[in-house]
């Protein structure tokens, strides 16, 4: 595509109009000015012609795969190619989706001479979690005279894909992938008997009855002792609730800095952010982890694992998650879980259950489960929902039985939990802002008493 550039129309201005008036107010000049306005014409139609030949053979590339993450300053590198021995300063720009903010839609380049590939770094920031394309770009070079503007169209196919943020959320559990006194996410030896078995090791004084190997003690024809070592490579699922539930917004508290509130997030982005901390600390202290999302149906499940292989396949498996509006199915979940899972595991359930319908049928369907599994179960807790009493700034007849009705809630909720503990299973209120912490801490506690 050619375009007629400012130049252009500046020269159409100082040439085509006065001489048009001059051949039109004096007959006898009108041949000058027509001779004028032609050579013009036809130097214009020259500069085109010679400046067809520059975009031919270039090409604009960049990965097929970028990874960022969100509300991060990253950057996508293009590279063009100029098959012309010749350098030519060229603009360029792509069709960046509607999520990718950049403050340079367009970008000049001056392509070297001698030099067919030439590199450059296209900052740009994802304000959204997921896959976002880039389908073409767009390049425009300018004719020798600069009258005209080429321009040419090339397919890009960069995919960009876009994860949650962990940075605040590592920033958050910092004290604990340091290693302060007894506390912290590095390895550590620990006491007890364990449950998974080593070898077998002649009797030795003060060795129980429950620990002799019978079997072999009648083989050999003298006592001998079972070696228990402790579970080093435990699973560890995060079980995330992707339905209606996890669509509503995350509550959230105001700065203490500016005291404005954060960007309004959902509970979904909430607990995918959580789970892959969690799938951090559990890779640092040697377990498996694994993820298994759910809504009307078993919508992903990866089995537990750990390396940095496994951990960017769970990131890939998640980052297009977004939440349905439809009803969990926790009868299907609890089956699935009971079928597929026959090594116990820790189980960490993200879901709401402030719903008394679906929580009754969480509970219901969680004895498929509770015997087989060390069971977790976390919510954010929703805003207003506390003990009465603990709100000081009510002003207000309506502010003061909205407390009152977040009271019931929070009431309800405790009943639930004291339910759930006589089945073995905890059940904790987490903050928006502490879950991903809450979870960490729960995981610790967990290898810290050996309760799985």
């Amino acid at each position: 595509m050619i375009v007629p550039r400012s130049r252009l129309l500046l020269w159409v201005a100082l040439i085509l109009v006065p001489f048009s008036l001059l051949g039109a107010a004096d007959p006898r000049t009108a041949w000058f000015a027509f001779a004028v306005i032609g050579a013009f014409g036809l130097l214009a139609a020259w500069d085109a012609f010679r400046g067809r030949p520059l975009l031919k053979g270039l090409s604009v590339e960049s990965p097929k795969i970028a990874r960022m993450s969100r509300d991060r300053d990253g950057k996508i590198e293009v590279r063009i190619r100029n098959p012309l021995p010749d350098g030519m300063a060229v603009t360029i720009g792509l069709a960046f989706p509607r999520e990718l903010q950049t403050e340079q839609g367009e970008l000049s380049v001056s392509l070297p001479p001698g030099s067919e590939w030439s590199r450059l770094q296209w900052p740009c920031r994802p304000l959204k979690r997921g896959r976002l394309r880039i389908a073409t770009a767009h390049i425009e070079a300018v004719s020798p005279l600069g009258f005209w503007g080429l321009r040419k169209t090339v397919p890009l196919g960069a995919e960009i894909r876009v994860y949650p943020n962990l940075v605040t959320e590592r920033k958050n559990l910092a004290a604990l992938f340091l290693n302060r006194g007894s506390f912290g996410l590095h390895a550590q030896r620990q006491l007890g008997k364990g449950r998974e078995f080593e070898k077998l090791r002649e009797y030795v004084p003060g060795d129980g009855y429950d620990e002799l190997h019978w079997k072999a003690t009648a083989r050999r024809g003298r006592p001998i002792t079972k070696v228990y070592q402790i579970e080093r490579t435990q699973e560890v699922y995060v079980v995330i609730d992707a339905s209606r539930l996890s669509a509503r917004p995350a509550p959230v508290e105001a700065s203490a800095e500016t005291g404005l509130p954060p960007e309004q997030t959902t509970a979904l982005e909430r607990f995918l952010t959580a789970a892959l901390v969690l799938g951090l600390a559990a890779e640092q202290q040697g377990d498996l982890f694994g993820l298994l999302t759910f809504s009307d149906k078993v919508d992903r499940f990866l089995r537990a694992r750990n390396g940095k292989a496994h951990y960017s396949a769970c990131r890939d498996a998640i980052y297009t998650l977004d939440p349905r509006i439809v009803t969990p199915d926790y009868d299907e979940l609890c089956s699935f879980i009971r079928l597929r899972l026959r090594r116990r595991a820790l189980l960490i359930f993200l879901t709401s259950l402030d719903d008394p319908v679906l929580a009754e049928s969480f509970v219901r369907n969680l004895d498929l489960i509770r015997r087989q599994h060390l069971v977790m179960v976390n919510m954010i807790q929703p805003a207003g929902v506390e003990p009465v009493f603990t709100n000081p700034h009510i002003t207000s007849t309506d502010q003061l039985y909205g407390h009152l009705a977040g009271h019931m809630q929070w009431h309800q909720l405790r009943e639930l939990e004291k339910v759930l503990m006589r089945r073995g299973v905890s059940f904790s209120l987490l903050k928006n802002e502490r879950l991903a912490t809450g979870l960490v801490a729960q995981y610790l506690n967990v290898k810290r008493r050996q309760a799985l």
